[in-house]
């Protein structure tokens, strides 16, 4: 089986294309920006005949777009996360129309939600940020194709890798510069949001069974952890696993977009039945990931 990722040097894209180079059979081809990329793909600037040369070339079974961006200015988000993948769907039609699409979604795209409720797929979605409404573009491209296309909607994956411009990263990061000093002082922002937070590894996973498993598959899936934490608890989790001995303050308010959506949980039951896919690692799990790649970041080891 021939598969291009999309956005391999990302933080998921990294996982997902280790997780199926273990596929047995597969071959694993990079899309990307990157001058080392097997095959030169820029989404947000490529024209649609360039693209359809590039996979006629790469001739893949699937693919799996792992490219998005997660901050910048609208016109940014927008050329990444919703010209990409509506340009990717024209360039397969062209191209490659038989092959499995894999597009990576976020939960933002739904928007708030109400407490102690998790969302399924068919749920209303109200986007409140320039992020969650053009993921949302990428996902209405996708699922309006044609295409044997599947969006996995992803929770707020953790992991190792996890970048400093998400909150787990940015913990992790800050932990780290603390080090060992009882006198050191995070102050942080509201941490009374919930969120679903879940596993790198499992996401990878989900997006494997979405490439192997056979037949027509639903549209939209949701990959979470099934239960909203709050972020409070995310980070005195990581503190401890960091053993961190200082003290963390709450200052009054947090960011524009907790403040917006206090909680998030996805209803995960669709893709247990399509998939057979369940997440296998729990809060602590990924947060010790998440520090041992961090303390081995800041150590200098490999």
């Amino acid at each position: 089986m021939r598969i291009l990722v999309l956005g391999r040097t990302g933080y998921l894209g990294a996982h997902v294309a280790d997780r199926l180079r273990a596929l047995p059979g597969a071959r694993v081809f990079d899309g990307g920006r990157s001058p080392d990329a097997d095959f030169g793909v820029d989404l947000a600037a490529d024209p649609p005949d360039r693209l359809a040369a590039v996979l006629a070339a790469a001739a893949p079974d699937a693919v799996v777009n792992c490219a998005g961006a997660t901050g910048g200015d609208a016109v940014t988000l927008a050329e990444v996360n919703a010209r990409g993948p509506a340009l990717l769907c024209a360039a397969l039609h062209e191209a490659a129309p038989a092959a499995r699409l894999v597009h990576l979604g976020s939960a933002a795209e739904y928007g708030p939600g109400e407490p102690d409720t998790r969302v399924a797929e068919w749920a209303a979605t109200r986007p409140v940020t320039p992020y969650g409404a053009t993921k949302l573009a990428g996902t209405v491209a996708v699922t309006a194709s044609g295409l044997d296309g599947v969006v996995l909607r992803v929770g707020n994956p953790v992991g190792a890798g996890a970048p400093v411009t998400g909150l787990p990263g940015r913990i992790a990061a800050l932990l780290r510069g603390a080090g060992q000093d009882p006198d050191a002082v995070l102050r942080l922002g509201d941490l009374s949001a919930h969120r679903d937070f879940v596993d790198v590894r499992d996401v990878a996973r989900a997006v494997a069974l979405t490439v192997t498993t056979p037949g027509p598959l639903p549209p939209v899936l949701n990959i979470g952890a099934g239960r909203a934490v709050p972020v409070r608890d995310l980070v005195h989790t990581l503190a401890a696993a960091a053993g961190f001995r200082g003290r963390i303050e709450e200052e009054e308010g947090g960011s524009a977009r907790s403040a917006q959506v206090s909680w998030q949980c996805s209803d995960i039951t669709a893709a247990g039945e399509a998939l057979g896919w369940r997440p296998a690692h729990g809060l602590g799990d990924m947060l010790a990931a998440l520090w041992a790649a961090t303390a081995a970041e800041g150590s200098g080891a490999p």
